[in-house]
């Protein structure tokens, strides 16, 4: 965690003291690079500890590439980019805390973060209380709209419905029983309450083919609850899982399908909130075929795609780690919220906000997006499947 560095002042015991401090302030000031007196200041609100730091943490590093990158341009409007870093450790209140922090002690112009919808409604109030902008970069349940924050993942409608669509068709097994999985917060809850729906009004599925089950953060101890999914799935109709299930407990949820010896073949999962971050922790054998649906992955073949993961490796120093959507969302937004800095040349969070609605962006995938309203991304629908212990783009959808 990067904290501002608190000066501490004594008091003077004299004139002449002061007039020393004084004379001693303006000398350090005046052998400051010109550039530090007056830099853009970036907040970077992501969990770097507790049950989400194994998805944040990659996405305050992209941020911090993009600062870098962009002060190797010369940075927005003359100014260098100055990076804000705080560690809100998963913990939700604490999230509105270090969001007051980033905007009313450290003045920063804009913040890039948080993951759960559950930080994002956490810290909303603070946002439009202190009037600044927040870039959101992960999948959310919709049914929000705010002035305050500019939403760059997805809408149920660009992931979750689409991928219910496939495994109920042809392609996906003509899947007829279903079981929603979540973590108990608003994001799965409110996108299980659409997907339900779909299901019951649109797809004509039985109330008694749909299994919803929620657990908590960090839940470890799965037996008991995959035992449960592997019975739904016995009764002689074709069984998926969609999954809402955040943070590390992703982890223990896949090994226990495979200590279960439950296959993509048998009982197929797709999964919202499932990168290739966590999978570098997983053994992925078993989980060959099974699904993941997000707008970009990292085996896009496109040269906008290779630029940006030679780009992250050139930064991360490490070829290993891998680029995943919401990345490549804060990628949109950064390059967003650059456009409309150079555009109004200001980086006031009000003026911002009214240019970057009215801004088309394109991702590091090159395929283009647009703002689906005042304050959303419109994203294209990509599909992936597990293969060779990597995530693999399968059904493109524009």
């Amino acid at each position: 965690m990067l904290n501002p560095i608190a000066a501490v002042a004594r008091r003077p015991r004299g004139r002449r003291w002061l007039a020393a401090a004084a004379g001693l302030t303006l000398g350090l000031t005046a052998a400051l690079p010109a550039w530090a007196e007056d830099t853009i200041k970036v907040g970077i609100l992501h969990s770097l500890s507790g049950t989400m730091a194994i998805s944040e943490t990659t996405l305050k590093d992209v941020v911090l590439m993009l600062i870098d990158e962009q002060n190797k341009k010369g940075g927005v409007l003359g100014k260098k980019l100055e990076a804000v870093v705080v560690d809100p450790a998963s913990n939700w209140p604490l999230f509105a805390e270090k969001a007051r922090e980033l905007i009313s002690k450290d003045k920063v112009s804009v913040v890039f973060g948080c993951w759960t919808s559950v930080s994002r409604k956490s810290v909303l109030p603070v946002f439009k209380e202190l009037n600044n902008l927040l870039f959101y970069p992960v999948q959310y349940e919709g049914e929000e709209s705010e002035r305050n924050v500019i939403y760059t993942g997805a809408a149920p409608n660009q992931q979750a419905i689409p991928a219910v669509e496939y495994l109920a068709g042809p392609e996906g097994g003509n899947v007829k029983r279903w079981v929603l999985e979540g973590t108990d917060y608003v994001y799965p809850r409110t996108t299980n309450k659409i997907l339900e729906a779909y299901l019951k009004d649109v797809l004509k599925v039985a109330p008694e083919d749909i299994l919803i089950n929620y657990t908590p953060f960090g839940f470890s101890d799965w037996q008991t609850e995959v035992s449960k999914i592997k019975a739904f799935g016995s009764a002689g109709k074709k069984t998926a899982v969609v999954s809402t299930i955040n943070g590390d407990a992703n982890v223990p949820f896949y090994k226990e399908l495979g200590n279960q010896g439950i296959k993509a073949t048998d009982i197929p999962v797709v999964a919202f909130s499932v990168g290739e971050e966590e999978l570098a922790g997983l053994d992925t054998k078993p989980l060959v075929g099974h699904l993941a649906a997000w707008n970009y992955f990292e085996s896009i073949k496109t040269p906008a795609n290779e630029a940006f993961i030679k780009e992250w490796h050139d930064f991360i120093k490490n070829p290993k780690r891998t680029t995943n959507d919401p990345m490549e969302a804060h990628y949109i937004g950064f390059n967003m919220w650059v456009k409309a800095v150079e555009k109004i040349k200001s980086a006031d969070p009000d003026k911002v906000i009214e240019a970057t609605t009215t801004s088309p962006s394109r991702s590091s995938s090159a395929r283009s997006g647009r703002m689906a309203s005042s304050t959303s991304y419109g994203r294209p629908k990509i599909s992936c499947l597990v293969r060779r212990g990597r995530l693999t783009s399968r059904h493109p959808r524009t």
